[in-house]
């Protein structure tokens, strides 16, 4: 991990600045984080927020699962709480058997894949999720999540395929947009992981989660300034710039960002060149 010299920032600004690092070196390690996008009417229960209220509704919609196992309701529900405190483990048992029980359901197919993505199983993570809708119906949150775990599995072009497919169905998508940019720049394509990213920033549906891969990538391209500007819309002047020295960090540690950052560069020589 990077040493992140924050102790004296307010608990949210540093959980803000920590979390972009942390992006940073999910991509040192080939990694995308697989998401849910698409709302389910069975588990339509918002999470709540806080973390102490969310434990409480992962504790209730527990004890509502271990009544009744093989209501698909109660346990995707109680799987996405789960998932969202990070218990994965916990959350594949629990869609395992769901899926046991309905092994023809796509929506706990689905639910199922992305437990054991986010479990690092990615293997059987591919396996699920492609059983999890059809060609005739494809559904584009499961598109993206089989990118991502392309992604992790560092077969960057099969997931830019599962992405742009996805796109297809939800062009807007900012989510898929981002997902998009860092599988570009994974495979050492900035300028198109920039363009993809910047339709991301730009998209209705953007949030905090989508700008700071936007931040990154310029930075890794050398353009710190703006990075910065992209980090202050959620972020107060100094921590902007402290997320982006922990970006400038992390890059002039890195041999993996220098390799992109060269080959990048060459790239654009050739082009001027040609």
């Amino acid at each position: 991990m990077l040493p992140l010299a924050v102790a004296t920032r307010p608990p949210a600004a540093t959980s803000r600045i920590v979390a972009s690092a942390t992006v940073a070196l999910f991509l040192l390690s080939g990694c995308t984080a697989t998401t849910d996008m698409t709302g389910s009417i069975r588990t339509a229960s918002a999470l709540p927020t806080a973390a102490a209220d969310l434990r409480q509704f992962s504790d209730d919609w527990g004890r509502r699962y271990e009544a009744n196992p093989a209501d698909t309701a109660t346990g995707l529900t109680y799987a996405r709480a789960l998932r969202s405190l990070t218990q994965y483990a916990q959350a594949v048992a629990v869609l395992q058997n769901l899926s046991i029980k309905h092994p023809n359901d796509m929506e706990v197919l689905g639910a199922y894949g992305k437990a054991l993505a986010d479990a690092g199983r990615l293997s059987e993570a591919a396996e699920i999720l492609q059983r999890a809708h059809t060609p005739e119906r494809p559904n584009p949150s499961i598109l993206s999540a089989q990118g991502s775990v392309a992604d992790q599995l560092g077969e960057h072009e099969e997931a830019q395929r599962f992405y742009l497919a996805a796109l297809k169905l939800q062009p807007d998508s900012a989510s898929i947009l981002s997902n998009l940019g860092l599988s570009y720049a994974l495979s050492k394509r900035l300028s198109e992981a920039e363009t993809a990213s910047r339709q991301a920033a730009a998209s209705a549906n953007a949030d905090m989660r989508v700008r700071p891969n936007l931040a990154l990538i310029l930075a890794l391209q050398g353009k710190f300034d703006e990075a910065e500007q992209v980090s202050r819309r959620d972020l107060s002047q100094m921590d902007a710039a402290a997320n982006v020295a922990a970006i400038r960090q992390m890059i002039s540690q890195s041999n993996t960002w220098r390799d992109i950052q060269n080959l990048s560069s060459k790239k654009a020589q050739k082009k001027q060149g040609a």
